[in-house]
């Protein structure tokens, strides 16, 4: 049996059913819009709790997002990465997630010290603060934008990626 928490499985094999999901996740993510508002999109990164390099904000993830968004603002562009990141955490099983944010306003948002003014954000916070409370615990923790990087590229390629005429989404789930 491999040692890590998403081995690639045969579907027939009786250990498919019996593969742990993750304790939880180190999140990271963020926002981009080129103009604000102008073309916009999203990346996020999650990384198993389980790995010793999980806070390695140059690791290679184990899910992430990358996702266009049209034309949006950048506070939109990035609430709409910690909810899109928040639900491939919790469909992926995890019971906790950590998030890594460049965005303090939505750090401190989400912690309940400032006030949603933006009637944009208001039903993206909600939807944020009703999938955290699915897990067990959870913190928001703000961080450079130098610490940030994998979330950054995600996001940048989603609009590059679609300028080109490619897909405006690609999500990779562990294994996959």
């Amino acid at each position: 049996m491999s040692d890590t928490l998403f081995p690639d499985l045969d579907p027939e094999s009786k250990d498919a059913a019996e593969t742990p999901s993750p304790r939880g996740f180190i999140v990271r993510t963020d926002g981009a819009a080129r103009g604000n508002p102008g073309p916009a999109s999203l990346g996020a990164a999650l990384y198993d709790l389980a790995r010793p390099d999980a806070r390695d904000d140059r690791g290679v993830p184990d899910a992430s997002i990358s996702d266009y968004l049209g034309i949006q603002t950048n506070n939109v562009a990035e609430y709409t990465g910690v909810v899109r990141a928040l639900e491939l955490a919790r469909e992926l099983g995890a019971r906790e997630v950590h998030l890594l944010l460049d965005s303090k306003l939505i750090v401190e948002q989400l912690s309940g010290r400032w006030r949603v003014k933006d009637a944009k954000l208001i039903p993206l916070w909600s939807a944020a603060r009703g999938t955290l409370s699915s897990f067990e615990r959870w913190s928001a923790t703000h961080v450079p934008r130098a610490r940030n990087s994998v979330a950054d590229a995600l996001a940048n390629e989603a609009i590059d990626r679609a300028q080109a005429g490619g897909p405006a989404s690609v999500t990779r789930r562990p294994g996959g």
